[in-house]
């Protein structure tokens, strides 16, 4: 009887460049490495049985890196490396303290079924990395498009508006946050979600906003996107881009 043999450690790796071209490498591991720190380690080493391990790891020893893990479809899925202050074990992380004004502008009235400070509070702290001053505005129609006409140049009212006032990303987080009421309350019926859930997506995305998160390009519009979507699922919400990702799988 022949004894079987054994399987080869290493894998064939291909690399594709943006225009397509397609480049065959040997390789037992693989490394992404993000500017900030930030990096994903795909260990190879039992990809000859169909299976890859992920490392997320961070630069700085003052940072835990973490994984965010978003199954796309069937047969696949988007991974997203997260980094948080690195919690010494039994001692707690001093969460960051927050400064937080409430405003609201002219016919906008408190009881109007607007969240309460207390839970504007929970929402603002559990997308906060650090020590922040922050306003949240709820304004009218007619407020939110001067400020969407005034420094977007878009003539129109729009969800929620950020304007982060940090120059630098050593300085503190400060910024306003602006929701429009009457888009929100349109929004939610359209959406067919409760609109205290979508006033606190709403409210998480500004806080990533004034922290320096932005979704100009997919890479940015993923990340922030997963970010939010475990934040408002730890926060008891639903997800809140399950409906996009239902038509993106379809």
């Amino acid at each position: 009887m022949k004894s079987p043999k054994s399987k080869s450690s290493g894998v064939s790796l291909t690399l594709f460049d943006n225009e397509g071209r397609a480049r065959k490498s040997a390789a037992h591991a693989l490394r992404m490495q993000l500017p900030d720190g930030r990096s994903l380690t795909l260990d190879l080493s039992q990809a000859a049985d169909g299976v890859v391990a992920l490392l997320a790891e961070h630069t700085d020893t003052n940072q835990q890196a973490g994984l965010l893990v978003r199954p796309d479809n069937h047969d696949a899925l988007s991974v997203a490396v997260t980094a948080a202050p690195l919690t010494t074990t039994g001692t707690p992380a001093t969460p960051p303290a927050l400064e937080l004004e409430v405003q609201h502008g002219d016919g906008i009235a408190k009881s109007n079924g607007l969240p309460a400070r207390r839970k504007l509070e929970t929402w603002v702290k559990s997308a906060l990395y650090a020590d922040a001053a922050l306003t949240i505005r709820f304004v009218g129609e007619e407020e939110g498009r001067t400020l969407n006409r005034t420094y977007r140049g878009k003539d129109y009212a729009t969800n929620v508006l950020t304007f982060a006032y940090a120059e630098r990303e050593e300085d503190p987080v400060t910024g306003d946050i602006v929701l429009c009421c009457p888009v929100v309350e349109a929004e939610a019926r359209e959406q067919r979600k409760p609109l205290e859930a979508h006033y606190a997506h709403l409210v998480v995305h500004g806080v990533l906003h004034a922290q320096g998160y932005e979704h100009e390009d997919d890479a940015q519009a993923e990340e922030m996107e997963a970010i939010e979507t475990e934040t408002l699922q730890a926060l008891g919400y639903a997800d809140p881009y399950r409906a996009e990702k239902a038509d993106r799988a379809a």
